[in-house]
């Protein structure tokens, strides 16, 4: 990527070093945001994968009329916990997450600014922050792929206890660091508690699934039959059955409704309260939600889109119902989720 199109490391590297902390005056906040983010300028921190968002970002910055830069120097996790660390002086002005955790933990921090009702209306009220920070822009279900020579449809498990069959041994593929994991444990932990959440991945750790550093590589994984199945989100199967074809030896598989594993979660978007630009953020979250945006999200990330009256060129079958009834708010204890990984050995 060229350096204008990336914040590099370097420069938070130097803010942090420079003593200027998240507690410091409203003044040196506004001194330690002024050198990236005054002026026709608006910096995202994204926690999306640089391939999937760019070329819309690119779009949405000239529609806008503002000059992005975006930083996509870490996952949607990292890139929260970096505007926690910030505070105040962020040059950030808008985050773009790939899960509700990672937006839910900074509305709980209090570092959203509240966006216009008329943004807010765009999406239904599952999918959008109870107290108005955060919307989503894309829709994704959790799922089991599995691969069509070494399992048949019949066989596969109803919910994620299934997997936790010996038969299922050294079988199952799992991303423990990707956020989307992450958000499902968050999910599990809130559906079955803290003990049972952990009953759980340790029963799910000792049937050996085999760990991937991210969900594209699980996909390829589990085609190339290295595992039998994985437990990932539908997009990431749309995009590379197009590209490969009738060579590819795989399929998804949905829990049942309601089951920990049919989790629905969201990609969203917020507005820093600390923002410089706050009119063109909000300018920019309203593109996000436009006909044309919501079209390449279902199009080229094969994501569900969340505003009405968009269809995706793909197949894609109904969200899980029952699926959403968890509160996508109650995902937003990240720092939970990951103690309890940790614990477990997962990460």
């Amino acid at each position: 990527m060229s350096f204008h199109r990336r914040l590099t490391v370097a420069v938070t590297t130097a803010l942090l070093l420079s003593g200027v902390t998240a507690c410091g005056s409203a003044s040196s906040g506004e001194e330690g945001r002024s050198a990236s983010s005054a002026g026709s300028e608006l910096v995202i921190y994204s926690g999306r994968d640089e391939d999937l968002v760019d070329p819309l970002i690119d779009r949405i910055g000239a529609g806008v009329g503002v000059r992005v830069e975006v930083d996509y120097s870490g996952n949607t996790n990292a890139q929260a916990a970096k505007i926690l660390e910030e505070g105040d002086r962020s040059p950030a002005d808008v985050f773009l997450g790939q899960d509700a955790g990672a937006l839910g933990a900074l509305d709980d921090a209090g570092v959203l600014a509240t966006l216009p009702q008329d943004i807010l209306d765009r999406v239904p009220e599952r999918y959008r922050s109870a107290n108005g920070t955060w919307v989503a822009t894309s829709a994704r279900a959790r799922v089991l792929a599995y691969n069509t020579d070494d399992v048949q449809a019949t066989d596969l498990p109803t919910g994620i206890d299934g997997i936790l069959d010996p038969r299922w041994k050294g079988k199952i593929g799992y991303a423990p660091t990707n956020a989307s994991f992450q958000a499902f444990v968050t999910g599990l932990r809130v559906a079955r508690g803290e003990d049972g959440a952990e009953k759980w991945l340790r029963a799910f750790s000792a049937n050996e699934p085999v760990a991937f550093e991210g969900n594209g590589p699980l996909i390829s994984a589990v085609d190339d039959g290295q595992v039998a199945a994985g437990l990932t989100n539908h997009y990431y199967f749309y995009p590379y059955i197009a590209e490969k074809g009738a060579t590819a030896s795989l399929a998804l598989h949905s829990f049942a409704a309601n089951d920990p594993g049919s989790l629905v979660n969201v990609a969203g978007v917020g507005v820093l309260a600390s923002a410089d630009n706050t009119e063109q953020a909000f300018a920019l979250v309203r593109e996000m939600l436009s006909a044309q945006s919501q079209q390449y999200f279902a199009d080229e990330t094969a994501e569900y889109p969340v505003v009405a009256g968009v269809t995706s060129k793909f197949d894609l079958p109904p969200l899980p119902s029952g699926a959403s009834d968890l509160d996508l708010g109650q995902l937003a204890s990240l720092e939970q989720t990951q103690a309890l990984l940790t614990k477990v050995g997962m990460i």
